[in-house]
């Protein structure tokens, strides 16, 4: 009864951009059992999985075949897409649920060929003999004409709408909606107000980089909280600049750049070298030359 439900089910093309985001979907859930599964180990010692990690990888992906290819012919990101696999090597237009060929083939190319690809790596990256160097360049060949067909496959798809993997291809399998789509119904009120922001951010991510933040800051601070009746002599930096006039502490090797105030040596430093018209926080005075404070500070005015 089920199956003649099935073949009475109309076959409904999906678009690309589906096709793509369920293959992201894919990859995120592996990503996301891979990293939940090894949070498991963290309490034992380092390393207790390298040695069986290709093994480990086609175990957990071996489950989440079981529960998705082989029991409802879609992944996890297609079931979240309304998508599903159709046996595109049948004659009939209507939808035709995967062959147990197919499923056991697609576990094959899938999860048997990440797993050798892996084991091979570990397996020939220590020898150093003739024959296995041998192998491994062999091996090394046949994948890089597999990324290679892959690559075509891709292109095509672009073109053509069907088989997103090589491996969709060669088996004959093609994502399908389970269900008619409907007619998307666009607001164009958000439509707007998205475009306006996306192109204000991009305009400010554009902008910021040329604006001096920190010489802008300086300037502000220099308007708000100024500070006048200081003559440029020696007595007068050691007796009213305590504190350096960027980091607001007890000035580390002072230093003066031609103004009545007193800098650290690496305050100073870091800021001109940044900013070569660097400015004074304080009363706004362009660098005339960083000159260190001949003037003893006497530490006990600390206390006073």
């Amino acid at each position: 009864m089920s199956s003649s439900i099935g073949n009475e089910k109309s076959v409904n093309p999906v678009l690309r951009i589906s096709q793509l985001d369920a293959l992201e979907l894919n990859k995120a859930l592996e990503q996301l059992v891979w990293s939940q599964f090894t949070s498991c180990f963290h309490g034992f010692k380092p390393g207790v999985l390298a040695h069986f990690e290709p093994e480990v990888k086609a175990f957990l992906w071996l489950v989440l075949w079981r529960f998705t290819i082989y029991s409802k012919n879609a992944t996890v990101g297609q079931a979240i897409l309304n998508i599903q696999y159709k046996n595109n090597l049948s004659q009939t237009e209507k939808y035709q649920p995967l062959s147990k060929h197919q499923k056991l083939w697609y576990l094959i190319f899938t999860v048997g060929g990440r797993w050798l690809e892996e084991r091979c790596y570990d397996l020939f990256s220590n020898r150093q003999q003739q024959s296995f160097c041998k192998i491994k360049s062999y091996i090394n060949f046949g994948a890089g004409l597999l990324k290679l067909c892959g690559l075509l496959n891709f292109l095509i798809f672009l073109q053509k709408g069907a088989f997103a993997t090589l491996t969709e291809r060669i088996l004959g399998i093609r994502s399908v909606f389970c269900k008619p789509q409907g007619v998307r119904q666009v607001g164009f009120e958000y439509m707007n107000r998205e475009l306006l922001w996306h192109g204000f951010a991009e305009f400010l991510i554009y902008l910021l980089p040329l604006i001096n933040i920190q010489k802008l800051k300086l300037k502000m601070s220099s308007w708000c909280l100024p500070i006048a009746g200081l003559s440029n002599s020696e007595n007068t930096l050691a007796a009213h600049c305590k504190e350096c006039s960027l980091c607001g502490e007890w000035p580390t090797m002072p230093h003066t750049i031609g103004c009545s105030h007193v800098f650290c040596y690496y305050c100073i430093k870091s800021n001109y070298l940044f900013d070569m018209y660097f400015t004074c926080p304080k009363c706004g005075s362009e660098v005339h030359s960083l000159q260190p404070l001949k003037y003893k500070i006497e530490m006990t005015e600390l206390h006073t």
